[in-house]
């Protein structure tokens, strides 16, 4: 009986060692996954912050260019605006005779459409 009960002992001691193991491996689990969790949230967000700045650096492009794009659009506005008062000033004095010879010199005559 003595050895029944060692053996017994013997399995009992087994199965706490294996238990034991068990548990350890299972707790080595856990740790692994927080550990690759929070690197993987820190790769996360080296990408996230890579991306913004990518996209900062593309959004400054293009308000850059469309400053530039104003800019040179206000330059040919005023470029037009100082063609068309040298314009007016030189022709307003024509433009004016040659309306007011339309308006007053008026030639009377019937519609072709008039029969007598």
């Amino acid at each position: 009986m003595a050895q029944s009960n060692a053996g017994i002992q013997k399995l009992l001691d087994a199965e706490k060692k294996a238990s034991a193991l068990v548990s350890e491996a299972r707790k080595r689990k856990v740790q692994k996954l927080k550990t690759a969790k929070k690197e993987a949230e820190v790769e996360i967000n080296k990408c996230k912050e890579e991306k913004e700045n990518q996209f900062k650096a593309y959004e400054h492009e293009i308000f850059s260019k469309k400053g530039n794009s104003e800019a040179q659009i206000q330059v040919l506005t005023n470029q037009k605006l100082k063609d068309q008062e040298y314009m007016l000033k030189n022709n307003q004095s024509r433009t004016m005779k040659t309306l007011l010879e339309q308006v007053f010199n008026i030639e009377i005559r019937l519609h072709e459409n008039v029969r007598f």
